[in-house]
């Protein structure tokens, strides 16, 4: 289904194969390929630049840690030839948890043009459009950071939104690691007041993209995640969390952060509040 027939407050967000092939000779458009380096070396999208974020993380979000891991994302963005005035488009092999990771970083970063590929490198190929194999070295530059605090949630937000009435957490993780019987730290459960709504609810498995409009805004309003509260989504690393703040962002709810450190930072602490669901 064409993006913009799929209701979203923001449909600019995704953007279609048609829609990037049309901007591939644009020099302001710079297409990251999010997928395994054995992947982008086989093939990719013609002049996309390579970059596995995954485990690219940071289980501490206190200031100063959280500080550095932002200089950290900006230099990696900036080794590949990105600045701050660019257009950025990740894509992963469908609408994925990795590039919606890079989507939501760059918007974290202060980055307001960032868009990521509906379904894909799948759809690109579904679609008929060509694939390339070689391309030119990006030339490293430097990319202006200007963190924005209210799209990150750190361990103190996320003790402060606990108890409070305006604040919604969801669990984005499987229902196993929700209830406890899957455990990926060294505690194992979830944090308490969470709701649950697993990542995979988000899109659609036949197409690898975004569900549309009202499947999303349904799936939030299960759970009480209404606009008018602030949202906290968090998973074990942020990846799948991550997707979910596209998929928010998409509806325009107004206020929602990523919670960075996910359940490798809570979960492994002996500080932290835990509820065990099951």
């Amino acid at each position: 289904m064409d993006i913009s027939a799929r209701g979203y407050v923001n449909p600019d967000l995704l953007w279609s194969p048609e829609t990037l092939q049309g901007q591939l000779e644009s020099p302001n458009v710079k297409i990251i390929d999010t997928r395994p380096a054995e992947k982008f070396a086989e093939s990719r999208i013609p002049g996309a630049r390579h970059f596995d974020l995954y485990f690219v993380n940071t289980y501490d979000s206190d200031t100063v840690p959280l500080n550095s891991f932002a200089r950290m994302w900006g230099d990696l963005l900036g080794w590949r030839g990105i600045t701050e005035t660019d257009t950025i488009v990740f894509y992963g092999d469908f609408t994925d948890m990795c590039a919606a990771r890079g989507f939501w970083f760059a918007e974290y970063l202060g980055h307001q043009d960032v868009h990521v590929l509906d379904g894909g490198i799948s759809a690109w190929i579904e679609a008929g459009l060509p694939l390339g194999t070689l391309s030119d070295p990006p030339k490293p530059t430097k990319f202006k950071i200007n963190p924005i605090e209210e799209k990150v949630a750190t361990r103190k937000s996320v003790l402060s939104a606990i108890d409070n009435p305006e604040c919604i957490i969801i669990d984005n993780r499987s229902h196993g690691e929700f209830v406890g019987t899957d455990q990926r730290a060294r505690h194992g459960g979830a944090i308490p007041s969470a709701r649950h709504k697993d990542w995979v609810d988000l899109y659609d498995e036949s197409s690898g993209c975004m569900k549309d409009a009202n499947q999303l805004r349904d799936a939030f309003l299960s759970i009480d995640a209404h606009p008018e509260k602030d949202i906290t989504v968090y998973c074990n690393t942020g990846y799948r969390s991550a997707h979910a703040y596209l998929a928010l962002r998409l509806l325009n709810y107004p206020r929602v952060r990523n919670y960075v450190g996910s359940w490798q930072e809570w979960g492994n602490r002996d500080d932290t509040p835990i509820e065990f669901r099951g």
